[in-house]
């Protein structure tokens, strides 16, 4: 063999290994864009979730609101009542003595 011949068959040997490498870049390549993928879906469904828990928070928050206003409303007009009894009383008392 000649040394044309050698250095053409390392040559050669040089390029089938970059090529073989090349494929399993390229099959790595093409398994990591597959989990970006998947993991930019997952990510997607985490914001959704996310936005939706944000507003069955705030919902909940002003359904609490609402409790606690329903309670003091009934509260308050207990007071009011109680008020207005009172006023009354006060008015027939003056009457009275008219």
């Amino acid at each position: 063999m000649t040394q044309n011949e050698k250095t053409l068959t390392t040559f050669e040997t040089r390029v089938r290994q970059l090529i073989l490498r090349f494929q399993e870049l390229k099959k790595e390549n093409q398994e990591l864009r597959a989990v970006i993928q998947k993991n930019e879906e997952s990510l997607s469904a985490l914001q959704g979730r996310l936005t939706q828990m944000g507003n069955d928070y705030n919902a909940l928050k002003m359904a609490k609101m609402l409790e606690i206003t329903d309670g003091d409303l009934d509260g308050a007009k207990n007071r009011v009542s109680r008020l207005i009894r009172e006023v009354n009383k006060c008015i027939s008392m003056l009457q009275g003595e008219g």
